[in-house]
């Protein structure tokens, strides 16, 4: 869209940096309206594509909660994070902490994340996020040392960010709007069985959702691009949809000889004609 690609500052399991560019070339070529990405979680993709106009959203509230106060208060940001040590026992004296300032929410939410083990976002059932400490050499130095996160502040001032389920952001797409949804993979399939964690997963019935939903914004003249598991039921819900194959290393074991290829679908729904 003209302006510099940017990296994602915060880590999240199933995130896109891996196919950004190529997910980005797919949008940019489609979009003269409005950037729609309804589950945004480390925006890897808005990042690279920077849009002039964009709505992004999260059934997070936390993640959202952390993108609107880096946006208005990343230096506040920085300050704490500057002040906390990385040790195992301050992790887990972090992790049991319940600040109710922004500025502190916020902190706490991207110090956890840069780390935890692997940077998994996951919540008990009490909502509490329970990931245990990373180690090695993981701090949240980078957020300061490569200036990303005042970048990223300064391409989410024009950005729209909601608490919100997909289908009331996706019902706001219309001709020469492009949505971007990266939802959850619900099912087993091809070495690819990782479930991104919410306070409520993302079930079948949602897929059959997203399926109606992106459908009916397509034909009112929006185009939806979807990411999704490589699985003959992920297709048989896009009958007249185009297919992508991306394929990826996965990481989730830190042993890189178990690290395997995976297949993931990039499904395109062009506007109804």
């Amino acid at each position: 869209m003209g302006a510099q690609p940017l990296r994602p500052f915060i880590k999240w399991p199933g995130g896109k940096r891996w196919a950004a560019r190529q997910i980005t070339e797919l949008v940019a070529a489609r979009l003269s309206g409005t950037y729609f990405e309804p589950f945004l979680g480390g925006a890897a993709v808005f990042f690279h594509l920077r849009p002039p106009k964009a709505v992004l959203a999260d059934v997070n509230e936390d993640l959202i909660a952390t993108y609107r106060t880096v946006r208005r208060n990343g230096d506040a940001i920085i300050a704490r994070l500057r002040r906390y040590g990385v040790t195992e026992e301050d992790y887990y004296r972090m992790r049991e902490r319940d600040p109710k300032d922004s500025v502190e929410r916020a902190a706490r939410f991207l110090y956890l994340n840069r780390t935890a083990f692997g940077g998994v976002y996951r919540l008990n059932l009490e909502g509490r996020f329970n990931v245990p400490y990373g180690g090695g050499d993981r701090t949240a130095a980078i957020l300061w040392q490569t200036k990303i996160l005042e970048h990223a502040a300064r391409a989410l001032r024009k950005a729209q960010l909601k608490v919100s389920d997909f289908e009331p952001i996706l019902n706001l797409a219309r001709t020469g709007d492009v949505a971007y949804c990266d939802p959850t993979y619900t099912v087993a399939h091809d070495n690819n069985g990782f479930v991104r964690y919410n306070e409520r997963n993302f079930s079948w019935s949602d897929q059959e959702r997203l399926a109606v939903v992106a459908g009916a914004a397509a034909r009112r003249g929006a185009t939806v691009i979807i990411s999704n598991a490589h699985h003959t039921s992920i297709r048989e819900l896009y009958p007249a949809a185009q297919f992508l194959t991306l394929t990826r290393i996965s990481r989730i074991t830190p042993k890189v000889s178990l690290r395997r290829p995976v297949e993931e679908l990039l499904i395109t729904l062009n506007p109804a004609r």
